[in-house]
């Protein structure tokens, strides 16, 4: 049933005729698609893409059990709103608008895992970046160097299991990652999560911006200054969304702006 170890296309339904979506599926999907089809020129903008791999999904409204992912074989610069697949947790795939391209196999592992235990988690964005793999191999894990660490008051670790293709690895995946917003996998990558596009984007990029100092101030071979816990702790509770603001929403139109000035064919 679950096809090879790199990919898998599972039951589907009828094809749907090539070329845009728009107006073939409801409104509240189609703003999803635009705004994770724009999530995935921006990871790739900002330098977090690893070639054809990893994945970023999103729910789809009102349809609690059916999500949004890449479809396998295409360069995150190359995503548009009509390419995405839905497929629902179990793997099947509902809408294969290309029927050349199926779906990666640990993206449904990982993805379907979380968002399975997770209705908080409107998206979820995995990188193999080079800073973030880094980081994944320290024992230490992610330190709270600078101000843009203590973002996170808690991060969640992963351990490495092999690639994410066996299905048994879902369940140490939702009880590592438990209700925390980002986790590292060892030896592996980067993991975030977020209510909205808008937050999830705003983690990783965050995250992904910590572990790249991080890689270079321990690279600098010298004494590394680390706040004390209370300052950290006060740090934390002065990121909390409650008392400042939820991170990334501010920021997408500025985001989808700077898209367009490059290329907007992600809305097609």
């Amino acid at each position: 049933m679950m096809g090879t170890a790199s990919s898998i296309v599972m039951n589907t339904s009828p094809k749907i005729p090539p070329g845009p979506l728009k107006g073939r599926v409801s409104a509240e999907e189609w703003k999803t698609r635009v705004e994770l089809a724009a999530c995935y020129r921006l990871v790739s903008l900002y330098g977090m893409t690893d070639m054809i791999a990893n994945h970023i999904s999103a729910m789809v409204p009102g349809e609690p059990n059916h999500y949004l992912i890449n479809p396998y074989g295409m360069l995150y610069d190359e995503i548009t709103a009509s390419s995405l697949i839905k497929i629902d947790i179990d793997g099947n795939i509902i809408d294969r608008p290309n029927e050349d391209y199926g779906i990666n196999r640990t993206g449904f592992v990982i993805h379907s895992a979380i968002h399975s235990v997770r209705p908080d988690a409107a998206c979820i964005i995995h990188t193999h970046t080079r800073a973030g793999m880094t980081v994944s191999t320290l024992k230490c894990g992610l330190l709270p160097l600078t101000q843009t660490a203590t973002r996170f008051a808690k991060v969640a670790y992963h351990h490495f299991e092999g690639i994410s293709v066996d299905l048994s690895e879902q369940k140490s995946l939702q009880r590592d990652l438990g209700d925390a917003e980002v986790m590292i996998l060892h030896n592996h990558g980067l993991l975030a999560v977020g209510p909205s596009i808008p937050e999830a984007f705003n983690s990783i990029y965050r995250l992904e911006l910590a572990c790249k100092v991080q890689v270079d101030a321990m690279a600098c071979n010298a004494e590394l200054i680390i706040p004390e816990p209370e300052v950290v702790a006060k740090a934390n509770a002065q990121w909390n969304p409650s008392v400042t603001r939820r991170y990334g929403i501010l920021e997408w139109p500025a985001m989808l702006r700077q898209l367009d000035k490059k290329d907007d064919s992600y809305k097609q």
